[in-house]
């Protein structure tokens, strides 16, 4: 159906008057009375921007759950955009002067509604078979390929047409060249205002609201309105109009009993919706409770229904009150649903826990979901500026703010670390989830661990590798003065004391690390923290080991090997 409605985009048109309002069929002259006032010019202007913006953002909601929601995600959302709308713009302005047709115009318009309203019935599943042919064949920047084709694939066409209206717009608008660059104003204004609404609404009301994918129907439903309107008006093209309206009430209807994501067992899911920040979702299973947000490998937060250890990295992380000094309280900077402060309950009841969460929605599931103690303070704020606007000091810090390639660069520079630092008490353990085992020259964690040391000093840092995950953990002590034992002495100590070791201390020991800084660290400042792309060469690393054996099959079986293999 698109295909046709496309094809009428491109069909000859006949010639227009210099006023725009009439075309001229034969003898018969046919009248579009709704282009005379000009004032439906300024507000289809108004729309397009508008839709650009909400397609813009909802594209990133769109690619998070499988790409990250990282900064280089954002970059190849916007420079694709860019790219479409650049195009629309350069052949729009040569259709209009070759052939300025309104009709032309409002019919690539409908296209581009109906397009973006089919994003959230169909998007994900093209998403799917770009991931799928390129992991068997991409080895390197798999996300920043995978990202920019599926990108380029299902915005840029609909964004490449709405990058036409302008100058279309402008040819049709403009009744002399004496008041041009007024009209041209006035276009730029309305598209601008239109901009600015697209950008807000959908991220301070109808994504927290409604969700990305409602987000992409009522948008491109006001844009739709226009074309059908204008057409109705007309008396033209009313079966393009009921086409495009059909297309749109099935992608409305359906939309919604697809979800959002591949992975998660519909069976098992107990919660899935999306707030400021994230997409989120809750499974309930036999044995735990998580909370999956925007990420492409493991759980963000998990509750166990039992007393069981949760074998994630929260069991290594409790070895930090053991090696603290004391253990009276205990900040956690990326609180999530609470599971770490939970684990500190159970195996540090004195410990007073204070947490920080930048998503408020997340909070709030985990009192619904995840019985997270009511008494625990947890303040909806960045990690940062809460330390930068706080006095207290803490004997434990725990920074739990990492995802996949999705680290804060300014909760992982050396001044943060200083901030940090500067809010423990003496004899104080920070620990920090690194979420991915990487090493070697010019890898994540080599960088994050010599940030570290430059701030504790590298006799004061030790890392452990959680067992069975991606994740390395590392402990960095505050020295509470020259003469007193360091990390690495405190925990040698402890090994040759009289007494057992304490047990998280004792069950994280075999997997304790010193840190070696070689004489050119990487240092991380507020200026230079390319966190992202560091990360990136670790999704790669961990991508090309799982996708290793298919690539194989590939090689020796050809395509049906492979498809015989996943089935």
């Amino acid at each position: 159906m698109i295909s046709m409605i496309a094809a009428a985009v491109l069909t000859p048109a006949c010639a227009w008057s210099e006023r725009g309002a009439m075309r001229i069929e034969g003898d018969e002259e046919v009248r579009r009375p709704i282009l005379k006032s000009k004032v439906f010019l300024y507000v289809t202007e108004f729309f397009s921007g508008m839709a650009v913006m909400a397609a813009e953002l909802g594209a990133q909601r769109l690619l998070a759950p499988y790409f990250s929601s990282s900064q280089i995600v954002w970059t190849i959302i916007i420079g694709t955009i860019m790219i479409a709308l650049a195009l629309g713009a350069v052949f729009g302005g040569r259709w209009a002067d070759r052939d300025p047709d309104p009709d032309r115009l409002y019919m690539r318009v409908l296209v581009a509604a109906v397009w973006i309203a089919l994003v959230p019935l169909v998007g994900k599943y093209v998403v799917l078979l770009i991931s799928g042919a390129l992991i068997v064949s991409v080895s390197t920047n798999f996300l920043v390929i995978a990202a920019f084709i599926s990108c380029m694939v299902i915005f840029v066409p609909p964004l490449f047409l709405l990058g036409t209206v302008t100058p279309a717009l402008n040819k049709f608008a403009t009744t002399s060249l004496a008041d041009n660059a007024s009209v041209v104003g006035r276009l730029s204004a309305c598209n601008a205002v239109g901009s600015i609404l697209g950008t807000f609404l959908p991220t301070f009301v109808t994504i927290p609201a409604v969700g990305t994918f409602v987000t992409f129907l009522v948008f491109s439903g006001l844009l739709l309105a226009l074309p059908v309107v204008y057409f109705l008006s007309a008396h033209a093209h009313r079966v393009a109009c009921a086409v495009c309206a059909v297309l749109f009430s099935v992608s409305a209807l359906c939309s919604p009993m697809t979800g959002f994501a591949f992975w998660m067992n519909r069976d098992t899911l107990a919660y899935e919706g999306e707030s400021m920040y994230n997409y989120l979702q809750v499974q309930n299973l036999p044995d735990r409770t998580i909370l999956s947000t925007n990420v492409l490998f493991g759980v963000q937060s998990v509750t166990m229904k039992s007393d069981e250890p949760t074998g994630m990295y929260y069991d290594v992380a409790l070895a930090a009150p053991a090696l603290a000094t004391r253990a009276d309280s205990a900040l956690i900077l990326g609180m999530g649903t609470g599971t770490y402060a939970r684990a500190l309950r159970r195996y540090s009841p004195q410990t007073k826990v204070t947490g920080v969460e930048i998503d408020g929605r997340i909070t709030q599931l985990a009192g619904e979901y995840f019985d997270e103690p009511g008494d625990i303070d947890v303040a909806t704020y960045d990690g940062r500026a809460w330390l930068a606007a706080s006095k207290e000091r803490f004997d434990v810090i725990m920074v739990d703010a990492y995802q996949d390639i999705t680290i804060p660069f300014q909760m992982s520079s050396r001044e943060f670390f200083r901030l940090v630092y500067d809010h423990l008490t003496d004899g104080g353990v920070m620990v920090v989830n690194m979420n991915m085992i990487s090493d070697g020259r010019g890898s994540i964690n080599e960088a994050l661990t010599d940030t570290i040391a430059s701030v504790f000093g590298a006799d004061d840092v030790v890392t452990a590798d959680v067992p069975d995950t991606t994740n390395r953990e590392l402990f960095a002590l505050k020295r509470a003065g020259a003469s007193s034992p360091s990390i690495e002495r405190r925990i040698a100590a402890m090994r040759s004391g009289g007494a057992q070791l304490d047990h998280a201390v004792q069950q994280v020991d075999p997997v304790f690390r010193p840190v070696a800084v070689d004489g050119d660290p990487i240092v991380l400042t507020d200026d230079k923290a390319p966190v992202e792309l560091l990360g990136m060469r670790a999704i790669d690393g961990i991508i090309a080991e799982q996708a290793g054996p298919y690539r194989e099959i590939l090689e020796r079986e050809g395509i049906g090997g492979l498809l015989r293999a996943v089935q």
